[in-house]
């Protein structure tokens, strides 16, 4: 049973904020690779309530955890990692040290409708929406594009998740039913109508991901590895020499390398041809692109499993779909489709059926949102 603010503080907060989640339309594991991507906010959004202190005490709440019954605690200047939930909050606090020394404690109610470990960055929903709300509380003269570095600094060096800017990007700076367009390596962005012939359906497999160890860890080190093996700082450097000679060169990397920075460098020129194709109004076009991104994540990539690929073949099938993709940093998580306007909720519950009966798991509709089924 959820708790409000002052039931468990004692008091009603004095600030509130939230931050969408998002969902990547095209480009994934190339931001941090200093490449190119194209995201989407959500409706799905995290919440925090919060009450400066008089002292340097944190006591924060989640409502995403399962019978959170006592506040966990700490203090500031005391974060120290302990690989859940609350070392996105201990982030924040030790990211901003440094430059605020201002930096008081507080009382801190998190709830949200992003689900955990589906792919659509619930973690830098949560990092953003704490700061907006600390910029407000503190009077903190930071921007949005300011925001997301700290946002970013603090989820990679302290929580130890190696992502990329993409996501802390777009939920704080994102706006609804346009594309996010980010050049991740000078952080220039730019906003793109959707075309209103695509509904956008996101489903979540089920299988939840974690970015802070595993595979996902292991795609980032090869990725470095190649940079140090061709002298590069980003794999998008070799493309100033033309994609035909680009490709010639990485196939002189040894395997499963030569795979991995395919995939970075044919994805850039996916999101690039993907943009012209929103632009023209080209849902055909953009469906074909996301599908060879997909194609290009599961095979070059190997961040696709069983169950995604299957939700992305049934949905392949439907004669109202575009274009899909898993969606995110892969290894479970969600995917996307690009369906015919109209059709979304349609196809969303035929993909879920026929993947209930070859799985016995349920894929959760997060889009088309239904706003009824949300619980904030």
């Amino acid at each position: 049973m959820t708790r409000n603010f002052p039931a468990l503080f004692g008091a009603a907060p004095t600030h509130r904020a939230d931050a969408p989640g998002r969902v990547n339309l095209i480009g994934d594991h190339t931001d941090y690779n200093g490449g190119f991507v194209l995201p989407m906010p959500i409706p799905h959004h995290t919440t925090v309530e919060l009450r400066l202190r008089e002292d340097g005490m944190v006591r924060m709440w989640s409502a995403s955890v399962e019978e959170p019954s006592t506040l966990e605690t700490y203090s500031i200047g005391g974060e120290t990692r302990k690989q859940d939930w609350t070392d996105y909050v201990q982030a924040v606090t030790w990211a901003l040290r440094p430059d605020h020394r201002a930096l008081r404690g507080f009382d801190l109610r998190i709830e949200s409708t992003v689900p955990l470990g589906a792919g659509l960055s619930s973690s830098a929903a949560l990092l953003i929406a704490l700061l907006r709300g600390l910029r407000k509380a503190l009077g903190l003269e930071f921007t949005d594009e300011a925001l997301a570095t700290v946002a970013h600094r603090a989820e990679t060096e302290f929580v130890g998740a190696p992502v990329g800017i993409m996501d802390h990007m777009v939920c704080s700076l994102g706006r609804p039913h346009e594309a996010f367009f980010l050049d991740a390596a000078t952080l220039e962005h730019e906003y793109v109508a959707l075309p209103q012939t695509i509904e956008w359906v996101v489903l979540h497999s089920g299988l939840s991901h974690h970015h802070a160890t595993g595979s996902y860890r292991e795609r980032r080190q090869e990725c470095e590895t190649i940079n140090r093996l061709l002298g590069l700082r980003w794999l998008r450097d070799l493309e100033r020499n033309g994609l035909q000679s680009v490709l010639a060169r990485i196939g002189e990397l040894p395997s499963p390398l030569d795979r991995r920075a395919r995939h970075v460098i044919t994805e850039n020129q996916r999101v690039l041809t993907a943009m012209d194709f929103l632009r023209q109004g080209n849902a055909q076009g953009f469906g074909t692109v996301m599908s060879a991104s997909h194609d290009s994540l599961r095979h070059d990539f190997d961040v696709s499993i069983p169950d995604i690929d299957l939700l992305v073949e049934l949905a392949r099938a439907h004669p109202a779909v575009y274009g899909a993709r898993l969606t995110g940093g892969g290894f479970g998580g969600s995917v996307v489709f690009a369906a015919a306007a109209g059709n979304g909720r349609d196809v969303a519950q035929w993909v879920s059926q026929r993947y209930r009966a070859g799985t016995q798991r349920d894929a959760t509709i997060l889009l088309p949102f239904n706003r009824e089924t949300s619980h904030l």
